[in-house]
């Protein structure tokens, strides 16, 4: 698999997100690292709800889907071509009431397929993403990251391994963000956690 990087922003916020910035200095890391080339999607631009006729095309044949139905799935088809394309994954995600924002939802309910990124077998489900690298670049405010009250990033990890990707580093917005802001250089960092080192 070539090196590409697919960069996904979920904050409300456009101007002063913590998560969009430090997520796309991450990118810029993991670039100079891996010279991989990057997709982006703002997620929080507009993300289409699953709905009856995608549900029934979902789970009809591939062969014996209808132009209707092939059309109901060509948003969700697009989603998941640009998540089995990617070998790194920079998930950009604010907690918003102690979960995902509904955008990251919407996402996941669009990618997370049955036979086409994931399968079921006789000895359970079985994720069809594996080989990828996950990054999940969350700021919390009050909620502290991997406490009992964090559903957003066990949710996502869950998720994530759930479609095959078990290979995740959680970087913490928050800490980074306020280092950016008393100008400390987090660029060593960032390129330590590219490289695969902590988080």
């Amino acid at each position: 698999m070539d090196n590409h990087i697919l960069h996904l922003n979920s904050s409300s916020r456009i101007d002063g997100s913590v998560t969009r910035d430090i997520s796309a200095r991450l990118v810029e890391h993991l670039q100079q690292q891996t010279t991989a080339s990057v997709h982006r999607r703002d997620l929080a631009a507009g993300i289409d709800f699953i709905d009856e006729n995608w549900v029934g095309a979902n789970f009809t044949d591939p062969e014996q889907r209808s132009d209707e139905q092939k059309a109901a799935l060509k948003f969700s088809d697009e989603l998941v071509s640009e998540l089995q394309a990617a070998s790194h994954i920079v998930i950009a995600s604010p907690v918003y009431n102690f979960s995902v924002p509904a955008v990251v939802k919407a996402w996941v309910d669009q990618v997370a397929r049955a036979r086409v990124t994931f399968r079921y077998t006789e000895n359970g489900p079985e994720g069809l993403l594996k080989g990828k690298k996950a990054y999940l670049v969350v700021a919390s405010g009050g909620v502290p990251l991997g406490s009992e009250m964090d559903y957003a990033t066990r949710y996502l990890r869950h998720i994530l391994g759930f479609m095959g990707i078990d290979d995740v580093t959680l970087v913490n917005a928050n800490e980074l963000g306020q280092a950016a802001n008393e100008q400390s250089d987090i660029g060593k960092e960032l390129a330590a956690i590219a490289a695969g080192g902590p988080a």
